[in-house]
């Protein structure tokens, strides 16, 4: 039985499963009166992404015709994307806006270092 999946934008290179998906399950998308089916490799929670398209390490994630983050690795289609294989290209600010400590020449978000 197909799982299903959303496509938010045409743009995007990434779908998000609306079910619990095991390794092998096909998912369903439907997106402007087309249909497309996608398989996981992998298991895949509700909610999480699964690749539609290959994407090199480096390039761009897209949602919501977005770019989310980047891979930091090679991304095969029907891969899950998540944190394991997406860097965040946001910074982490303060709540005054300001880059938290590390962050003034990073273009990802990481945690504080425990030394600080």
């Amino acid at each position: 039985m197909s799982k299903y999946g959303k496509l938010i934008d045409r743009s995007d290179n990434v779908i998000t499963v609306v079910a619990d998906c095991n390794a092998g399950d096909p998912v369903t998308v439907k997106f402007q009166g087309e249909e497309f089916t996608y398989t996981c490799n992998q298991d895949v929670p509700y909610g999480h992404k699964v690749a539609r398209v290959e994407i090199k390490e480096g390039e761009n994630v897209i949602k919501y015709g977005e770019a989310i983050g980047r891979a930091s690795q090679d991304i095969a289609a029907g891969d899950w994307v998540h944190t394991h294989n997406v860097r965040d290209d946001y910074k982490c600010l303060d709540r005054n806006g300001n880059p938290l400590p590390g962050q003034e020449e990073e273009p990802a978000c990481q945690p504080p270092s425990a030394a600080g």
